[in-house]
């Protein structure tokens, strides 16, 4: 059971007051006396008895007193009381605690504004509490990402103080500084795109141009790191596809799409870059002969930091995937993967052709 809450110093006010009763009370009281003058204009008052004139003002009397009861009780039942829960409620959501609920006052077939407005009020709060969930989540996965690089550029800089320190380390603990730095640097910069990606403050700028052209730029952009692991890079595209779309915020999905093929894929592997389209609909799907996913990674690789191969962890920060879901969502795309452990993974992306 709930304590009593106690009296809110800010009130100064109450909805309901003795002294609106009392007023009202006598108002419909003296009102009473137009019966007298009704009479007084047929009868003369002498010949009325004194004591129907008595009885007659105490039968007014009491109706005025049942008809103020009654009135002040619905109007507490029906606006006074429920005021005072959702004032009370709102209060407690505004010192943080999300987890107040408002009952409705009637069954769902008789439902008025009032109960209306409490579902209104515990939809609000949910989301409130959604929000503030996700915010402590986002909060604290990124002081842990952003702890891990600092504390290895700490512990690096400290260790290159040492006077009589090998020059073959010297370089070793500056290219740890220089990596950890940069991963750093990457970091902020995904956190700040997704940011604006979720504010929509960078919004799609719908100008046409050649999709094949920039899945093939952004192929070759990673040519290095094909040839090094010795991975078998094939691309199937068409020779031309136009599409109306923003260029730049593409571009960062089909560079996550295939620096995480190439991440996941082993040497000697094959990632396939295919592309088709018909008169509505352009696909574009990646896919690689890499360590693949279960079920269960797979319904979180859209999350924001959330890494489901751990053996990965130090070749990003889990947000490559959340940066691509968001754009596709902004251009009206679909977005979609399918994958089974050690058989490797397609994500598929489907853009609508606009004319």
């Amino acid at each position: 059971m709930n304590k009593k809450q106690k009296p809110d110093a800010r009130i100064k006010s109450h909805l309901f007051s003795w002294k609106e009763f009392l007023l009202t009370y006598l108002l419909l009281s003296i009102l009473t006396a137009g019966q007298a003058l009704i009479y007084d204009a047929y009868l003369p008052v002498e010949v009325v008895p004194w004591q129907y004139i008595f009885g007659i003002s105490g039968y007014w009397s009491i109706v005025s007193l049942i008809f103020c009861l009654v009135t002040a009780r619905q109007r507490y039942k029906t606006f006074d009381k429920p005021m005072r829960k959702l004032s009370e409620a709102a209060k407690q959501v505004a010192e943080g605690d999300f987890s107040v609920y408002l009952e409705p006052i009637h069954r769902a077939d008789k439902l008025n504004y009032v109960d209306v407005m409490f579902e209104d009020f515990n939809k609000m709060v949910e989301e409130l509490n959604s929000i503030e969930t996700l915010k402590n989540d986002f909060i604290s996965n990124v002081s842990h990402e952003i702890k891990t690089p600092l504390s290895v550029i700490h512990g690096y800089a400290t260790a290159l103080q040492q006077d009589d320190l090998e020059p073959d380390l010297r370089k070793e603990y500056t290219d740890t500084i220089i990596s950890s730095t940069n991963k750093l640097a990457t970091l902020v910069v995904n956190i700040l795109k997704l940011n604006k990606l979720e504010n929509q403050e960078i919004l799609p700028v719908a100008d046409p141009y050649d999709l094949c052209r920039q899945l093939v730029d952004c192929a070759i952009y990673f040519e290095n790191t094909w040839e090094e692991k010795n991975i078998e890079f094939v691309v199937d595209i068409e020779d031309r596809a136009m599409i109306q779309s923003e260029e730049s915020m593409l571009e960062i999905v089909w560079h996550n799409l295939i620096s995480n093929a190439l991440k996941f894929t082993p040497s000697g592997g094959t990632i396939t870059l295919k592309q088709s389209s018909d008169d509505d609909t352009i696909t574009v799907m990646v896919s690689d002969t890499g360590c693949g996913m279960d079920e269960e990674t797979m319904r979180h690789i859209f999350d924001k930091f959330y890494q489901g191969d751990a053996s990965h962890h130090a070749e990003g920060n889990g947000l490559g995937l959340a940066l691509s879901l968001r754009v596709i969502e902004l251009v009206g795309g679909v977005i979609s993967v399918k994958s089974e452990p050690n058989k490797g993974t397609t994500f598929t992306v489907q853009l609508q052709v606009k004319r």
